[in-house]
């Protein structure tokens, strides 16, 4: 869907149009006495998003009672743009004028990424696309509130969403971890960061041990992708890095998972990884000044071949020794080799996205992520808590106290892979700790990365949860 910027101007006879307004101004747009009148008589009853059918076209009438902005009514705002999307679907309306007489820019750019999030479709194995997909192409904003250079800045942001969305929604018939590559690298030719691939012969001579102890019950090799995005004069002296959990699909390995609810959803084992190239993908397109670096281990967890097994103990790319309890904690095993690797570029802060544990799915749902940290990264948290409230992707910070780090403790090795039913989120957070000595949070991204049941704008499948986060962060970042 294209969005189009013009300089304010009135609606056309004949145009389909969505007027923004306020209670102030709305009875001044060009609206019959009984449209002002039946405009009123809603808004008496709490209905803002009012349609008048003129035959031959459609005039939608938008009804703000707020003077001011704050996070939650922005999220209203994608919302009643979710509203706005299902209206225009029932009329097939393919060109829609917005013309925004809200007098603020936040607001109209929450209405503009909601209408545009709501529009993403997955339909590639549909045979017959046509009759599914979705009719709106393009959006003609006039407004004298928002720039050109705050549209394309939102195009990359919602490019970015969906681009997360699509690898999520690709099952493993497609998506291998090699394919996970090449889907990045194609993305990156079209937004402009580098990208660099390790195969299996790379990772074997790096001793990626958790990485590898993970792949060897797949035919499919695995892979450890490099994304960069470096631009000059770039405001950090020492790069942000990203890391992805990329588990393509997740049987549990020989900890094998049921299927009903938990295996038929796997597919979506690699949301991190998702969310860290969608992000990198928006701020590489949206040319933000800071140097960004992710980094994604990638494999499927599958109980064939010479799958590792309960009991086994994995010697890590940084040279620790874990016992693996429970082949279907593998998530960890992959980011731990990936976040040991990260010290290579002596960064200045490292965040970790993952679809980590039905822990931290039950304890927050689909409303929000689960966050924890070190010590050294009390500044980045407050940073990640404000993103997370003003694209509304809400970051709940877990405790991460030391007596969480006694469960994983292990009788023959260094570490244990899993800590027990209690505080399940938080010690595969203190697992991870072991592997990481610079500013570092953990984001667990469970309970939100895949829905069953469509959620407004978000969407049904894969909804694309860390993107919008971390691109913000970014975009608000001072070291």
């Amino acid at each position: 869907m294209k969005i189009i910027l013009e300089k304010y101007q009135e609606a056309k006879e004949g145009e389909n149009v969505l007027y923004l307004a306020n209670l102030k101004n709305f009875k001044n747009l060009p609206l019959s006495d009984q449209e002002i009148n039946f405009a009123q008589e809603q808004l008496k009853n709490e209905v803002k998003l009012i349609e008048f059918n003129r035959y031959t076209h459609k005039v939608y009438l938008f009804v703000s009672d707020k003077e001011s902005y704050k996070t939650k009514d922005l999220e209203s705002m994608r919302k009643d743009a979710f509203s706005l999307h299902g209206k225009v679907l029932e009329s097939k309306i393919s060109n829609l004028f917005i013309l925004d007489q809200l007098n603020d820019t936040e607001a109209t750019l929450a209405f503009l990424e909601g209408i545009s999030l709501s529009n993403y479709q997955f339909l590639k194995y549909f045979s017959d696309t046509e009759k599914l997909k979705f009719c709106l192409e393009a959006i003609e904003l006039r407004s004298d509130s928002v720039s050109q250079r705050q549209i394309e800045e939102l195009i990359s942001v919602t490019e970015g969403v969906k681009f997360a969305r699509e690898l999520v929604d690709e099952p493993l018939s497609y998506l291998t971890a090699q394919k996970l590559s090449e889907e990045i690298q194609r993305m990156g030719d079209e937004a402009g960061y580098s990208v660099e691939v390790f195969g299996r012969k790379k990772i074997e001579s790096l001793k990626m041990g958790g990485l590898l102890a993970v792949n060897k019950g797949s035919l499919d090799d695995p892979s450890f992708t490099i994304l960069e995005w470096k631009p000059e004069g770039a405001i950090n002296k020492k790069p942000i890095v990203f890391v992805g959990k990329g588990v393509v699909y997740d049987t549990g390995g020989l900890s094998l998972k049921p299927t009903k609810d938990s295996m038929d959803l796997m597919k979506s084992d690699m949301g991190g990884a998702a969310s860290v190239a969608g992000a990198i993908y928006s701020i590489s397109k949206a040319k933000l000044p800071v140097h960004v670096i992710g980094l994604i281990p990638a494999t499927d967890n599958r109980p064939g071949g010479n799958a590792y097994v309960p009991g086994d103990v994995v010697k890590m790319y940084n040279g620790k020794t874990v016992e693996v309890l429970n082949t279907d904690a593998e998530g960890r095993m992959l980011l731990a080799d990936a976040l040991s690797y990260a010290e290579s570029y002596k960064p200045e802060f490292v965040v970790d996205l993952a679809t980590l544990t039905g822990a931290a799915a039950v304890a927050i749902g689909k409303y929000g992520v689960v966050a924890m940290g070190n010590e050294e990264s009390k500044f980045q948290m407050e940073q990640l808590k404000n993103s997370g409230e003003k694209v509304y992707e809400r970051v709940v910070e877990f405790p991460f106290w030391d007596e969480y780090g006694e469960l994983i403790k292990s009788d023959i090795a260094d570490l244990k892979n899993i800590g027990g039913r209690d505080g399940g989120a938080i010690t595969a957070g203190k697992f991870l700790e072991h592997f990481t000595n610079y500013p570092w949070i953990h984001v667990d991204i469970a309970g939100p990365a895949y829905l069953g049941a469509t959620d407004n704008y978000r969407g049904k499948g894969g909804t694309g949860v860390g993107v919008r986060l971390l691109f913000d962060f970014i975009k608000q970042y001072r070291s």
